[in-house]
């Protein structure tokens, strides 16, 4: 009876060393991102992986981190119009969203859900895809941790550096360099609206050869950017530079 109340006790003390030592692993990581560029995330190692099984003779991933001092203006106010238009007034959440995504996966209907941008920097930087109430609850973790740790500048940066632009590449830089023969620091207004457009569904969808839907979506981006106020809705969160709306 003693011995197994000591093992008890030893894989009690065990499993808060590990939750302990996780929680700490976690922290140092947001972290260390909060001024180290990812190196490559566990979707881009996914992304290669499954084009290397698909046969592609160069599945190589285009990926050029920049700051967002290196990019134009039209690019963060793009993705805010496109992806989540309370991105400055919310703390990561938004529930309004996530309650009505959660009303209609109850009916059965397919929809891209209510993921803000932050839980979308949580979930790709951070994380493997998939659909699961776990990975959803670290995801909530990370998104957490981001939002308190590094903040809406830091968020929105990554965010245009790692979301998937086309089959293979990730950011605005090198979605810029393959689709524009620019860099980001150039991108007009109409073009950043473009590169948002495609972001539902970067596989499916592509810059370089828009569909009509894809052209509609990037003239309502547009017109979103505007009913936002154009790039001074954003300032507070970017830095000092000379590029004007």
């Amino acid at each position: 009876m003693k011995k197994k109340q000591l093992g008890l006790r030893q894989f009690k003390l065990l499993t808060i060393k590990l939750v302990l030592s996780l929680f700490l692993l976690s922290i140092v990581w947001v972290l260390v991102y909060r001024w180290v560029a990812p190196p490559v995330t566990l979707h881009m190692i996914q992304r290669r992986a499954e084009a290397g099984a698909a046969g592609k003779e160069n599945p190589a991933i285009r990926y050029t981190y920049v700051s967002i001092e290196e990019m134009s203006e039209q690019l963060p106010l793009a993705v805010v119009a496109s992806e989540d238009q309370l991105f400055l007034e919310h703390a990561g959440f938004d529930y309004n969203a996530i309650a009505d995504a959660f009303k209609r996966n109850q009916k059965g209907n397919k929809i891209r859900g209510g993921s803000t941008i932050s839980q979308q920097v949580a979930k790709n930087v951070f994380l493997w895809h998939g659909r699961s109430y776990l990975r959803k609850a670290v995801e909530a973790y990370f998104t957490f941790l981001i939002e308190t740790l590094w903040g809406k500048q830091r968020i929105l940066e990554v965010y245009l550096n790692i979301a998937e632009m086309g089959d293979g590449v990730f950011g605005v830089e090198a979605a810029a360099q393959k689709y524009f023969h620019k860099s980001a620091a150039d991108v007009g207004r109409q073009q950043a609206a473009l590169l948002a457009a495609v972001l539902p569904n970067p596989i499916r969808f592509s810059a370089a050869r828009p569909t009509p839907y894809v052209l509609g979506r990037r003239v309502r981006i547009a017109r979103a950017m505007g009913r936002l106020g154009g790039t001074i809705y954003i300032k507070t969160i970017l830095p000092e530079n000379e590029e004007t709306n």
